[in-house]
């Protein structure tokens, strides 16, 4: 279970904290079992600071505490803090990434489902859109999605397989395998019959919480040559 320490300090002296925290991370390089930290200051006390540290498990952040460094730099800390700062340990019981959520949402109900109607919730109205496959590589506004999406739904019964996730700020990128059986027209291709896959990435840029541009790459050559539509 994913576990979290919050550490809350008030001080006048965050360069050195920072300066403290930039050592920590330096000298525990290869050792420490921190997954994730962030630090906050409140807006309503300059002085008050927290800091969030995600590790795999309890017992983690329990080998990460009993690192030399660690001990050091925490005595380092209380030094030059207001008072001891205090800790709040917690068991994650629920965490949800929602920009991961809106993504895949595009696989499995619009691409997948169908539910084009969604494309206006999910997407803001001039998405911009790159993506390889194309020869106008970049393209603006949801109606051009729409038109693909349609058009690789004409052209194939598909599904997709996310292998990976992965959120950071306002990106989220997922590695993604396509399966599909050729059934309609597809850049020229009569309809095969033919079973087919393909692997891609895909990173979505979100804004005011719907995705604003797109990056897509995947392998076009792969399924041409399954296809029988281009040379091995």
């Amino acid at each position: 279970m994913t576990f979290v320490q919050i550490i809350d300090c008030k001080t006048d002296k965050f360069d050195d904290m920072n300066r403290l925290l930039d050592t920590w991370a330096e000298q525990t390089k290869g050792k420490r079992t921190a997954t994730h930290a962030l630090v906050g200051r409140d807006r309503s006390n300059g002085e008050h600071y927290v800091e969030i540290i995600e590790f795999p498990s309890y017992e983690e952040a329990m080998r990460n505490s009993s690192l030399p460094e660690t001990e050091q730099i925490f005595r380092e800390m209380v030094a030059i803090c207001d008072a001891p700062p205090t800790f709040t340990d917690l068991d994650v019981v629920r965490d949800e990434a929602l920009n991961k959520e809106t993504a895949r949402r595009f696989y499995d109900e619009v691409a997948v489902g169908g539910r084009l109607d969604l494309i206006d919730e999910l997407f803001a109205p001039d998405v911009i859109d790159h993506d390889m496959s194309k020869e106008e590589d970049t393209t603006v506004g949801s109606d051009v999605l729409r038109q693909d999406v349609t058009g690789w739904r004409n052209a194939f019964a598909f599904d997709f397989t996310i292998e990976s996730m992965v959120a950071e700020g306002d990106e989220v990128t997922t590695l993604w395998t396509w399966r599909g059986t050729h059934r309609g027209d597809f850049m020229g291709i009569r309809p095969t019959g033919r079973d087919v896959t393909m692997t891609g990435t895909t990173v979505y840029r979100f804004q005011d919480g719907k995705i604003q541009e797109t990056w897509w790459h995947y392998d076009i050559p792969r399924l041409l040559r399954e296809l029988n539509a281009a040379p091995t």
